[in-house]
């Protein structure tokens, strides 16, 4: 006789008993790996979208059976909120924000700079994404994927650097490519500038 199917997992049914109130994650070869698909899942849908599960490209707000990798970037915001823990397999030992902040300097462009916009992003209620699909920093959204069109894609800008002609044109080329407004944001002075794709 064939065994029957489990019922499908559903994140309605799981209380906040059922998740560790820091999350555990592992650091292995520069990535932050969320193991357990519960927690990565609920980090997901329930968090307002962090990490992306592994395999899966467009993932639908449901449980998940992956695991799923969060961007530096995203692992440090949730270390700072006490929402994770993040154990360095290569030295054995868990890491504190400040380590970690200092890892993503050394391994990740622009941490910095682009940790601040997303920080700022974050509190302003916005979803912000890796954007490198879209040739950009991040792709951010109002709501979350999967349940709107984004709102825009940023490019942010380093420390050093202002926002020069050649900036301006690549902006406006690359909005009108993938037909949404685009941003370069200025993590200095916290200011945006918009750019948007029409058609006259």
């Amino acid at each position: 006789m064939s065994k029957e199917k489990e019922p499908p997992i559903s994140l309605e049914d799981i209380n906040d008993d059922d998740i560790p109130e820091k999350i555990p994650t592992k650091f292995i070869n520069n990535r932050v790996i969320v193991f357990n698909p519960l927690f990565a899942s609920y980090l997901y849908v329930k968090q307002k979208f962090f990490g992306s599960p592994l395999g899966i490209s467009k993932p639908r707000l449901e449980y998940f059976s992956k695991p799923s990798e969060l961007s530096l970037i995203e692992a440090l915001y949730l270390l700072e909120k006490e929402k994770i823990t993040i154990f360095d397999a290569k030295n054995d030992k868990y890491l504190s924000p400040k380590e970690f902040h200092e890892i993503g300097k050394k391994i990740h462009h622009k941490f910095e700079e682009k940790y601040i916009i997303f920080q700022d992003l974050r509190k302003k209620g916005y979803v912000p994404r890796p954007g490198l699909k879209f040739g950009a920093d991040f792709v951010v959204y109002k709501k979350g994927p999967g349940l709107e069109h984004s709102a825009f894609i940023a490019h942010v800008l380093p420390h050093d650097a202002k926002i020069t002609a050649i900036d301006m044109v690549r902006a406006g080329r690359l909005a009108t490519s993938v037909r949404k407004k685009f941003v370069i944001a200025n993590p200095l002075t916290m200011s945006y500038y918009f750019f948007e794709w029409f058609k006259p």
